[in-house]
């Protein structure tokens, strides 16, 4: 065996139309529903034109400034996985730019996120494939390895386990558990849907704000 060289299978996969009933919820709402508690970090952004990244995680673990197992991952990826790279954040040398991401959107892939850096932003800004990276730069990447595909992978502390299911929109991206992605959506619902109500009172000017000066009375904050 070459160490730092494996590709794992898949494993089990979201059920139904589990995933589109994700995506159609805020990411901040499902951060809410899960406690605030995983994130992909600030750093990670939208670099496409524009539209929701959702789909179950192809995990990938590379050394930073090589995209050789990003490659094989893309070919991996069945239409709507969302390829997912730990690059350790490192922005020295992009890993993906306008052909790999044109060869994933010909695959049907449901968008790829990475961690390090990207190139040709212009022409992936352009276009609606989805894609979240920390940086750019037009120093281009190596492809060599080690790597690995389907392994456990963090990124700023949100672990993602193949078969998780990745949703990112403006705000960033969240990783949902597949093994609690049901009990997730519930929660993520019912909070979205009073927010919802709320703007609606907020709009009509009937937003109580009592609350505000209880909680600061209840510490004995001084000037009330």
């Amino acid at each position: 065996m070459a160490i730092g060289f494996r590709i794992l299978p898949m494993g089990p996969r979201p059920e139904g139309d589990l995933v589109a009933r994700l995506a159609t919820l805020p990411v901040a709402n499902l951060s809410d529903a899960m406690s605030r508690m995983t994130a992909g970090g600030a750093s990670l952004r939208p670099m496409h034109g524009g539209g929701v990244l959702a789909g179950p995680a192809v995990t990938v673990k590379a050394r930073p400034g090589d995209n050789l197992m990003l490659h094989k991952a893309i070919d991996l990826a069945l239409p709507g996985d969302v390829v997912i790279v730990d690059a350790a954040g490192d922005l020295t040398n992009a890993l993906i730019g306008e052909l790999m991401v044109a060869h994933a959107e010909y695959r049907g892939l449901g968008g790829i996120v990475i961690h390090g850096a990207i190139r040709d932003a212009a022409a992936i800004r352009a276009g609606s494939f989805p894609l979240f990276a920390c940086g750019v730069t037009h120093r281009g990447p190596y492809k060599d390895g080690p790597g690995e595909v389907n392994v456990p992978i963090a990124i700023d502390g949100m672990v993602v386990h193949p078969g998780d299911i990745l949703v990112g929109d403006d705000d960033g991206l969240i990783c949902v558990p597949l093994g609690d992605a049901e009990a997730i959506h519930a929660a993520a619902s019912a909070k979205h849907a009073a927010e919802t109500a709320q703007m609606e009172k907020i709009r009509r000017g009937e937003n109580p704000r009592a609350w505000v000066d209880a909680a600061l009375t209840a510490l004995n904050c001084e000037g009330l």
